[in-house]
């Protein structure tokens, strides 16, 4: 009782703050920060909302008598409908406007909340998650792109960077805050939770922000219009992809169900393409590849996720099955990489706005790849400083690498076409961190197999025995050693990124934004 009077009291605060400011909103403050102060609340309820509901898990499953298989659906089924419609939902804020795009998707994802709250049975859990999905993705890039357009130019890694400091406090905040609601209101405290937070965000949006980029006139002579076939094959082709990642370790990879969802993620993908480069008014302009920037920068963007995400993902194995700590131990052992992440990005953003970004892009990508390194030493006997040195290292280089990094790429559009952008970036985030777990997840099992022992992550969990943790511990060093080999051609990439002259300094004068 007492996290929800704090949460309630906090939010309150708040309120009365954003709206005392926002009255005087040109005189006392830049609009900049009242906007990020403002989309900042959604955000941060939108990242806690990740992490509280994977603690709950275990509660619903008990709750609802069903298989743990089952339940990650709740889960599963939120993070694909965000990745499938991260495009369609970007280009469809640059056309319609980013506010009232945003406010509907924070309603969306309100109302998800309250029927996932009041759930009478599993199926309408995840049917309400998947309806909360479709709000999260019309917020999720369109609050980066608000954010990002309403500062100058020469400011966008700053502000790629406060985004992330908001991203790092939810990710600590978010298994926190859900355990205590868990123990103090029960399970469906984490989605009700989260309404008055959001609520709070769209109030703090209706007060505070103004269409001030949106409704330009396109450039390279495209129509203002959407593509809806566009929006079709790409989710599609998503979707089918995600699924065949999500259950090629369980079901197989030659298996006929994983074989058919592969050949069609590779026609919808082709068709995709053919249409892309063909429409007037396309859901992304593929021309953008043939720009050294936007081609390169994406790619080491891929590869820094495609190799570092499954380490997230399987240490906290290592640590709870081969050293012996307990999930609330290795919740906090995890805490100091979100800090790593959440301090560093806006540094790092701020310095690659006056320095240039590809000494910030290759030096995160060197940090990253030395705590994979260190990763790829483990045995049965390491030490946890070991592992948290290693684990840090990683992250810190996460930090450092993606403000600059996503500024470069975001460098080559007018502020016009910051939210489809921004929602292609956040897709390849979701995309590498799936193919990563599923690819890293892939040779550990492996490995394990190779040497005799069923080659499965659950034999780890319920295993015991030398034979096993030393399988598992060998498979985890290879598993790293692909990762880091990764990382070393994102580096490579990154070195060849054309990096131009540092923009103007954030002195100079700003359009005052009207409404």
């Amino acid at each position: 009782m007492t996290a929800a009077g704090l949460l309630i009291l906090t939010s309150g605060f708040i309120l009365m703050t954003l709206a005392c400011v926002s009255v005087a909103r040109r005189r006392i403050l830049d609009y900049k920060y009242l906007a990020f102060s403002a989309v900042a609340i959604g955000m941060f309820a939108s990242v806690m909302d990740h992490g509280s509901v994977n603690v709950a898990l275990p509660t619903i499953a008990g709750h609802f008598q069903s298989d743990f298989t089952s339940v990650q659906w709740v889960t599963i089924g939120y993070a694909l409908t965000i990745s499938a419609l991260l495009l369609p939902m970007g280009r469809l804020s640059d056309l319609l406007g980013r506010k009232k795009v945003y406010i509907i998707g924070s309603l969306v994802f309100i109302l998800g909340a309250a029927v996932a709250g009041s759930s009478s049975n599993l199926t309408i859990l995840i049917a309400a998650r998947i309806f909360q999905g479709c709000g999260a993705a019309m917020t999720q890039g369109t609050g980066m792109a608000i954010v990002i357009a309403a500062f100058p130019e020469s400011e966008r890694g700053k502000a790629i960077g406060l985004i992330m400091t908001m991203v790092g406090t939810g990710a600590i905040a978010g298994p926190a805050i859900g355990g205590l609601l868990v123990d103090a209101l029960g399970w469906r405290s984490v989605f009700l939770a989260n309404i008055p937070l959001t609520l709070l965000g769209v109030a703090a949006c209706m007060a505070i922000l103004v269409e001030r980029h949106d409704a330009q006139p396109t450039q390279d002579g495209q129509e203002r219009k959407f593509d809806w076939l566009g929006a079709a094959l790409s989710t599609g082709a998503l979707i089918t992809l995600l699924l065949a990642l999500t259950n090629g370790p369980r079901s197989g990879w030659t298996s006929p169900l994983i074989l058919v969802e592969i050949q069609s993620f590779v026609v919808l993908l082709g068709t995709f393409i053919w249409w892309e480069l063909r429409t007037t008014g396309p859901l992304l302009d593929l021309r953008l590849f043939q720009r050294n920037v936007f081609a390169l920068g994406v790619s080491a963007h891929f590869l820094l996720f495609l190799g570092s995400s499954a380490a997230l993902f399987l240490t906290p194995f290592y640590l709870q099955v081969v050293l012996g700590y307990t999930p609330r131990e290795t919740g906090l052992i995890l805490v100091p990489n979100a800090v790593c992440m959440a301090l560093l990005g806006p540094l790092s953003g701020h310095l690659s706005d006056r320095f240039g970004w590809r000494r910030f892009t290759v030096g995160g990508l060197v940090l990253s790849t030395t705590g994979l390194f260190l990763l790829s030493r483990l045995t049965e006997g390491s030490s946890l400083a070991h592992v948290m040195l290693a684990l840090m290292l990683q992250s810190s280089g996460m930090g450092v690498f993606y403000s600059p990094s996503s500024s470069s790429i975001l460098s080559t559009v007018g502020k016009e076409g910051y939210g489809v952008i921004v929602g292609f970036l956040n897709l390849i985030r979701n995309a590498a961190n799936v193919t990563s777990v599923a690819m890293a997840a892939a040779i550990v099992t492996a490995t394990m197999g190779t040497m005799g022992f069923e080659p499965s992550l659950e034999a780890v969990r319920g295993g015991s025995g030398a034979g096993v943790t030393y399988a598992f511990t060998l498979g985890l060093r290879h598993a790293y050693v692909t990762m880091m080999g990764l990382l070393l051609v994102a580096m490579a990439v990154s070195v060849l990124q054309v990096s131009p002259e540092p923009s103007p300094r954030a002195g100079q004068l700003e359009e005052t934004p009207t409404s």
